[in-house]
C-alpha cells in the first residue's frame, strides 16, 4: 500500500521513497529543497484543514501544502 506525506500524523518518523506518477510539476522543486529518495523527516505539525502540513527535514522545518505533500511516497520508521 502506497502512503503518501499527506496521510501521516504528527509526530510521526519517515522516509522518502519516491513520487508519483504525474507529479512533475512539483517534483523538482520538492527536490530541490532536500526531499530526495531516502531523506528521513518528522511531521511536526498539521493544520486544522490538512493544508499545509509541516515537516523537519535536513534540520528545517519545511510546510507544503496538500497537493505537494500528495505526490510524495513514504515509508514510516518503526
Amino acid at each position: 500500500m502506497e502512503i503518501s506525506l499527506r496521510d501521516l500524523n504528527v509526530g510521526e518518523k519517515c522516509k522518502v521513497v519516491g513520487y508519483k506518477k504525474g507529479s512533475t510539476s512539483y517534483r523538482g522543486k520538492l527536490l530541490a529543497m532536500g526531499l530526495t529518495k531516502g531523506t528521513e523527516f518528522t511531521v511536526e505539525r498539521v493544520a486544522p484543514m490538512g493544508d499545509p502540513v509541516e515537516i523537519n527535514v535536513r534540520g528545517f522545518a519545511l510546510s507544503l501544502r496538500k497537493n505537494e505533500a500528495a505526490a510524495v511516497i513514504v515509508e514510516k520508521e518503526v
